[in-house]
């Protein structure tokens, strides 16, 4: 018994002379490893630094620098984890990370792809600015200003006061009218009068004249009245001015105002 006891005590004695030995035979390089994985970590803080200033600079979002730099200082700090691993001779563990990290991140690709595209979405957003916060934009069917540009989606407040939130995704994927990038708009109102033998240029002068006094015309584009058709007795009248577009409600208004006019100038002509 006391012999089996003596046989165990040497295994274990022996088993941490070895292990000791190895440590001893490893410490110069657990300490340039060390060494290595600190220069790394001070580097990867560096380059965070840098990048979220160089992107800030061409993007101007935050959210998009702080992607961006946290990236490039995770890529790095990994970087310095595994030339740390290949200095301690640890070959193996650097191929068994590396393959677990690649099934991982196939894993959480196909799982959050939909994530995936609205971040993709939303950088192209950020990059190319097809609008910017403030910017009273029409698309997927809502109208409204941006005030806020994620890099999942966008929150826009309609006219109406709602806040929708739009995932990148589908403002990318879809078209986008900009009211804010649209100094100009073209408005056509087209009407029927009868058709006599003075009403064609007399409703020409008649119209041009009731909108000498409309709001928020563009001074240096006229509006345009011609006859595009002929309707039995009547005539087709079609009436083309240029709106000056600061958001989609003065549009609106504006157009309201030219009915309004046409119609009170036609009746009061007994044309209509």
């Amino acid at each position: 018994m006391d012999k089996d006891f003596s046989n165990w005590g040497d295994l274990i004695w022996d088993k941490l002379h070895r292990w000791t030995t190895a440590g001893i035979k490893m410490l110069p390089n657990m300490v340039v490893a060390i060494i290595v994985a600190g220069a790394f970590f001070l580097l990867a803080r560096l380059f965070k630094l840098l990048v979220y200033k160089f992107v800030l600079k061409l993007s101007h979002s935050s959210a998009l620098s702080g992607l961006f730099a946290n990236l490039f200082s995770v890529l790095i700090t990994l970087i310095g984890l595994f030339v740390a691993l290949d200095v301690l001779k640890l070959e193996k563990a650097v191929s068994s990370l590396l393959a677990g990290a690649g099934i991982i991140g196939l894993a959480l690709g196909f799982a959050f792809q939909d994530l995936t595209a609205n971040f993709i979405s939303g950088i192209f957003i950020t990059f190319r600015r097809p609008f910017e916060v403030g910017h009273q934009i029409e698309t997927n069917g809502f109208s409204g200003n941006v005030e806020e540009i994620q890099l999942r989606s966008t929150l826009i407040r309609t006219l109406d006061g709602l806040h929708v939130i739009i995932p990148n995704k589908e403002i990318f994927q879809k078209p986008i009218i900009n009211h804010s990038l649209t100094p100009e708009r073209r408005a056509e109102i087209t009407f029927n009068v009868p058709a006599t033998n003075e009403s064609a240029l007399e409703i020409r002068r008649l119209v041009t004249d009731a909108l000498k006094d409309v709001d928020n015309l563009c001074r240096d584009k006229k509006p345009d009245v011609y006859f595009t058709n002929i309707d039995g007795a009547n005539l087709k009248v079609t009436v083309s001015s240029w709106i000056v577009n600061e958001d989609i409600r003065t549009f609106e208004n504006t157009k309201n105002e030219i009915i309004t006019k046409i119609t009170t100038v036609l009746k009061n002509n007994k044309l209509i």
